[in-house]
């Protein structure tokens, strides 16, 4: 069975999925085609259902519940860190006065987005692809900025000063680690389908852990000039434990961004979440 698998161009989902781009093991029935564009054209990709297996962002699965189920395995979880508002340095701008600008966003279907909304409430964006947003807050063209991956690390080298960082936000509201992403796979495929492909990425994951050196050079070529060292602290940021099964407390932090989501009145009620067994 040929199947399409979303993910982003970045040294995490590289490294996730290592020895599946590389043939390191056998997948039995299923090949894969690997599809790598930016996590919000997967969400917008995800809502028509178009690949069969997909990263979004845990914010939009409120959106595809109809559509995609979600995998065990996969996740990124912001453990105590994750998203961050950042500006220019020596801004001195607080998080009240964020309330009042425009904000430079990487998608409004982003967990970071929802997160962000939580925390301000509604505000004037803009949205940008997020590799583009810390040079147009540190240039003076926008005041703030919403920064996702390996901006998590760069940021004060890009000129940037940090104003919240929206995981220890998470954290200190919850005490749960922040869901930012996961992988959704089509309902339509059945469930003796799902399940096994399931085990299938869920195995490419742990042989990346278990062969970390050489799935980081391989996430290399996706880590944007990062050198080694902060490619692979950002790798172990986002794979790891976590990403082999949410387990209890990751599965209530899902529940629980999702209802205070609609809550909020930002997404629609999710009754029952649903992962691949």
């Amino acid at each position: 069975m040929h199947l399409t698998l979303g993910h982003s161009p970045d040294p995490d989902d590289a490294f996730m999925f290592w020895a599946l781009a590389t043939n390191q093991f056998d997948t039995g029935e299923y090949t894969f085609e690997h599809i790598l564009q930016d996590i919000q054209t997967l969400n917008e990709r995800a809502l028509r259902g178009e690949l069969h297996i997909t990263a979004i962002s845990i914010h939009s699965y409120a959106h595809l519940m109809d559509k995609y189920a979600l995998l065990p395995t996969g996740s990124s979880m912001g453990d105590g860190y994750g998203p961050m508002l950042v500006a220019k340095k020596g801004s001195g701008l607080s998080i009240d006065d964020l309330k009042s600008k425009k904000i430079l966003i990487p998608g409004k279907m982003t967990t970071a987005y929802l997160v962000a909304r939580l925390l301000l409430g509604d505000f004037e964006q803009e949205v940008a692809m997020f590799d583009e947003i810390p040079a147009k807050v540190e240039s003076g063209e926008y005041e703030a900025g919403l920064i996702i991956h390996e901006g998590q690390l760069t940021y004060e080298a890009e000129g940037l000063e940090l104003i919240c960082d929206l995981g220890v936000w998470w954290e200190g509201e919850t005490g749960l680690p922040l869901p930012l992403g996961g992988n959704a796979i089509r309902r339509d495929l059945g469930e003796k389908h799902m399940s096994e492909i399931n085990k299938v990425l869920k195995r490419s994951i742990e042989l990346g852990l278990e062969n970390r050196e050489v799935a980081v050079a391989h996430a290399l070529q996706y880590a944007r000039h990062l050198d080694t060292p902060t490619a692979d602290k950002f790798i172990g940021m986002y794979v790891n434990d976590w990403t082999l099964d949410y387990g209890d407390r990751g599965r209530e932090a899902i529940r629980l961004l999702l209802d205070r989501g609609h809550e909020a009145g930002i997404i629609p009620a999710v009754k029952q979440l649903e992962f691949v067994a």
